[in-house]
């Protein structure tokens, strides 16, 4: 009876402890993401629960079990680039780096271009070699965002828990709309039909009853596919595929992996749990679990979250930086780009850090976290130069510097008033910058420019407009 009293009390305690993250996973703002050793924790908590309970099974099926999308854009930044160049109908064509200027790598390609062995990351002049009739287009980041909320809305129709990765892929629970929308299947259908005829665009789309397998099933097919994976057929479809593609085995991992005699991710599900901990760490039960499509992640509510992390700006400054003056007139100039493109597209920052690097080939990055998330730009450079002045000792002069905007949440987030801080000057800055915005939207960049600037005619000379968009991790921190 002793036995039997203290085994309720632990399943009762492990219970509870579960019930806990997933409240967390489930209010965590702006990103209800676990970190990886909290997913250990959880994931042995599921297991032993599912151990003692249900006789060793895991095979358990439940009445209530959730239906996930994920919706990932074919090749998003080309696709979007087609539709507003039709003169390329049928060419090879690629989005990324400087095409005049002929460096860079390749954002992504169509798959005229893709056929023709150009990849992503591909340096554009390699990707000329493989394809010498390949077009190049800058990258417009602003529009690829918009396309990206225009299908955020078709979504939100569907379902209010969309968890986006990056821009062009969300995670969709529609599990509560199957009453009244129909069935996995037929929410995904719709959904691809209206982002094709009201975007122009194509997704593919992965249907399962976890994110790690819905999002395996967006990889599956391309373009323009549905694939799902259900508890009938993902032992014969996805247990066959090679175990990189699994999410978070990465090229150094699957090395490791084949080492081991893993190569598929049915070997990585019937492996021995202990052997990966012990060669991986905790990451090695994360993965584990994935494979055998043990993840009861939820997909975060539609709330404050942006679709993307932060967004930076850094330059390869006109001539070296001789001293602070020089660096405060490069960072009101990246501050200023980065600032307006968060508030363009309606973010807020909560951390602010910079790159530096001198011409003497060192660099190092900093950050600060903020008492308010923020998308002014006196705010941002004032941040970013104090991490400067904190931080260099001027032993070299400076070659490259980068400020970048992390952490971001949307703009109409509610916060708490600073007692210390003087409100009425921040709404002033706001109403400046947002002035100042659109006069350089209709009568160019140069047309105002702050007294700093004048200092130096070679420095404000630089007008920083290519911004670096980084997406979310599937986890925390």
């Amino acid at each position: 009876p002793h036995f039997y009293l203290n085994f309720l009390y632990a399943l009762y305690r492990m219970l509870e402890i579960k019930s806990t993250i997933i409240s967390k996973m489930e209010k965590m703002q702006p990103r209800c993401r676990l970190t990886i050793s909290e997913m250990s924790i959880y994931l042995n908590i599921q297991k032993l629960i599912r151990h003692h309970v249900e006789g060793n099974s895991w095979e358990v099926k439940s009445l209530s079990e959730r239906v996930i999308l994920h919706s990932d854009m074919n090749c998003f930044y080309a696709s979007v680039e087609m539709l507003h160049h039709p003169e390329f109908t049928g060419m090879p064509l690629a989005v990324g780096g400087d095409p005049e200027a002929r460096h860079g790598i390749v954002l992504t390609a169509n798959y005229i271009a893709k056929q023709k062995g150009v990849k992503t990351g591909m340096a554009l002049w390699q990707a000329k070699q493989v394809c010498p009739g390949i077009i190049f287009v800058p990258p417009r980041m602003d529009l690829y965002l918009r396309f990206s909320q225009m299908a955020r809305e078709i979504y939100s129709e569907y379902t209010d828990k969309i968890e986006p990765y990056g821009i062009d892929e969300a995670w969709l629970d529609v599990s509560d709309s199957r009453n009244l929308k129909g069935s996995g299947m037929t929410i995904a259908r719709e959904i691809s039909h209206r982002i094709k005829y009201e975007l122009g665009v194509t997704v593919s789309i992965g249907i399962s009853w976890n994110k790690i397998y819905a999002k395996l099933g967006s990889d599956y097919k391309k373009p323009d596919a549905i694939t799902e994976f259900n508890r009938e057929n993902y032992k014969d479809r996805i247990w066959q595929l090679p175990a990189s593609d699994l999410l978070y085995v990465g090229r150094q991992t699957n090395k490791k992996l084949q080492k081991l005699g893993i190569r598929t991710i049915g070997q990585l599900a019937e492996s021995d749990e202990k052997l990966l901990e012990s060669h991986f760490g905790k990451i090695g039960n994360v993965l584990w679990a994935f494979a055998n499509g043990w993840d009861e992640d939820p997909v975060c509510k539609e709330g404050y979250e942006a679709p993307v992390k932060s967004i930076g700006n850094s330059t390869t400054t006109p001539r070296d930086l001789e001293n602070d003056l020089d660096v405060w007139i490069i960072q009101i100039a990246l501050a200023e780009s980065v600032a307006a493109r968060l508030r363009k597209h309606g973010f807020k920052c909560k951390t602010v850090e910079i790159t530096v690097r001198d011409n003497g080939l060192y660099s190092f990055s900093r950050q600060i976290h903020l008492r308010q998330p923020t998308n002014i730009t006196n705010e941002i450079v004032t941040a970013a130069f104090r991490l400067f002045k904190d931080n260099y000792k001027w032993e070299h002069s400076i070659r490259s510097l980068g400020i970048r905007a992390a952490d971001l949440v949307l703009d109409d987030i509610p916060v708490q008033l600073d007692l210390f801080g003087n409100q009425e000057k921040k709404e002033k800055l706001e109403k400046l910058d947002r002035t100042v915005d659109e006069i350089r939207r209709r009568f160019g960049y140069f047309s105002i420019q702050r007294a700093a600037m004048y200092q130096d005619k070679v420095l404000s000379h630089l007008d920083a407009g290519t911004h670096t968009i980084h997406p979310h991790s599937y986890f925390h921190g």
